[in-house]
This record gives structure tokens, sequence and C-alpha cells, in this order.
């Protein structure tokens, strides 16, 4: 079994009420709900962090597009997409 650790935190009222709400809807306890949330939010979060170091490496070197080549490209999908 994983180890696992109690993280604690601070929420308004209106936040736990509604935490409360869904985690009964589900059939789920608070602590369920807050884990998986906290899972999904780090999951989200190192993958935006991954992505965001892909740039800045592309970037690193030179592999850039100038603001008028994307414009040009946003308009031609525009154009395919909606026939604009």
């Amino acid at each position: 079994m994983d180890k696992t650790s109690v993280i604690t935190t601070r929420l308004n009222a209106e936040t736990v009420a509604e935490v409360d709400r869904i985690a009964a809807a589900q059939g789920r306890s608070r602590a369920g709900f807050a884990a998986e949330a906290i899972q999904r939010t780090v999951e989200a979060e190192a993958e935006f962090m991954v992505f965001v170091q892909e740039g800045i490496d592309s970037a690193d070197r030179g592999e850039l597009t100038g603001q008028y080549q994307v414009f040009a490209n946003l308009k031609e999908r525009r154009q395919q997409r909606y026939g604009l």
C-alpha cells in the first residue's frame, strides 16, 4: 500500500458545503473527494508545466513563429472551418 500524508487547508463555509453536497451525491467521503480533486489538479499542472517547458526549449533552439505568421495561420484555419 502506498504511504499517504495528511494535508490540512482552510475553506470557506460555502465551498465546504458544496464539497459535501457533491461528495454525498457521488457516495464518497469529503476526504476522498478532496484527494481526487488534488490529484487531478496536480496531474493537470504537471502536464501544463511540461508543455510550457517544451515551448521554452523550442524557443531556445530558435524554433519561433512570428506574430504575422501566427495570424495568417489562424486566418487560414478560420477560413477552412467557417468559410469566412
